[in-house]
């Protein structure tokens, strides 16, 4: 029916909300609201009185709809239960509570409510850490950092055979560290033992685990740090200090002695040498002195005489050549003249300086001859004279 209708033969436009008030008001909404409950009601099985302008529906009408509903209710619930898994994760599926499948990467669809799917990622590596203060195996105390890193393995065994898979991890790299780290001195754990520690904690750490069955594949134990307690660093430094020290004198020691061995072993081999030399230059010296005197004697068999005049001759010449000084002595006289010979070497030195006669020790012997028979000349002269008289 249209809004400006007019009803029976009346020019008056029909009220659309079914009242022929002859006043033009706002509808009722209190009226609405009734009419629209009462629909309502027909629609889902009920109303509140018979006759087609009550609004009630028929039953296979309703049945329709509660069918409709149900489809609904059916296809949200398979919709639910659609899922996807990625490529690093795998699914534990459990039915009723209890394991039913693990499902591989893809998409996947379980029943919702019937079945509880857990998604875990296997290819993340996970990490945890510690920081434990523990004895050494000589009764030291240490403080060491330790972190570990896992994989899941096994996610079946990961989410059903233990509670806490994580804090069982933590507990048993607890344990094995402790039992590697009483085994060994404090020196080994502060200093260069630290990546044998570490090897050794991943071995006993997985072989725990493994017992425990947790799923879990520790692929890397490192040790972050080591160290006394805070409480007896300033003695632990006092005593690295000392060792360091000592390395520093030891090696010092070993500087200097390397320094002074093979010096000394040298100046040994040096004077042994020289006294090789020594003793090579006196037999050859000796051998010389020996055959010399064996010659000698040959000719002073020969001639006795002139032998012995060169002999003489030749230590005289060797005495007077190894002093300045001349003594002559002449003979018939009383006198005795003095050459400094000293003098005039100096002399003879200054003029072959300077470019003049060179006086050597055969001038000096002939100059001493001349000398000695110029006073013979004079002493004669003398003794003449006196016997003139």
């Amino acid at each position: 029916m249209a809004w400006n209708e007019p009803t029976g033969g009346s020019n008056k436009p029909k009220d659309p909300w079914g009242g022929n008030n002859s006043n033009q008001g706002p509808p009722d909404l209190d009226e609405v609201l009734k009419n629209l409950q009462a629909k309502l009601q027909g629609l889902f099985g009920g109303g509140s009185g018979g006759g087609s302008s009550s609004g009630g529906s028929s039953p296979a009408f309703s049945g329709a709809v509660v069918a409709v509903l149900v489809v609904l209710a059916l296809l949200v619930w398979a919709v639910m239960g659609v899922y996807q898994v990625d490529q690093q994760q795998r699914g534990v599926v459990l039915r009723f509570g209890k394991y039913y499948d693990t499902v591989q990467p893809g998409l996947q669809w379980n029943p919702p409510i019937i079945d509880d799917v857990t998604l875990l990622n296997v290819t993340k590596v996970r990490s945890i850490s510690l920081r434990e203060i523990m004895l050494t195996q000589d009764e030291n105390i240490v403080e060491v950092q330790l972190s570990v890193q896992y994989v899941i393995d096994d996610p079946v065994d990961f989410v059903l055979k233990v509670r806490d898979p994580e804090r069982s991890l933590q507990h048993a790299a607890q344990s094995a560290l402790r039992h590697v780290v009483g085994g060994i001195s404090m020196n080994m754990v502060l200093t260069e033992g630290r990546a044998q520690i570490a090897v050794d904690v991943q071995r006993r750490l997985q072989d725990y685990i493994n017992l425990y069955q947790t799923g879990i594949l520790v692929s890397k134990v490192t040790v972050d740090e080591s160290k006394p307690p805070t409480q007896v660093q300033a003695a632990f430094d006092d005593v690295i200090k000392a060792r360091e020290d000592e390395e520093r004198v030891q090696n010092e020691a070993q500087a200097y002695a390397n320094g002074v061995v093979p010096e000394a072993r040298g100046g040994a081999q040096r004077q042994i040498e020289e006294a090789n030399a020594y003793k090579e230059q006196v037999i050859a010296n000796a051998e010389g002195e020996a055959e010399r005197f064996t010659k000698l004697l040959t000719e002073y068999q020969k001639s006795p005489a002139v032998t012995r005049e060169r002999l003489y001759l030749d230590a005289v010449q060797k005495v007077y050549s190894e002093t300045s000084k001349v003594m002559v002595d002449v003979d018939g006289g009383s006198n005795m003249m003095y050459l400094p010979l000293d003098k005039l070497a100096e002399r003879s030195q200054r003029t072959t300086s300077g470019g003049g006669f060179d006086v050597n020790s055969s001038n000096i012997r002939e100059l001493t001859n001349a000398v000695t028979e110029q006073l013979r000349n004079d002493a004669a002269v003398t003794d003449g004279r006196r016997g003139g008289r």
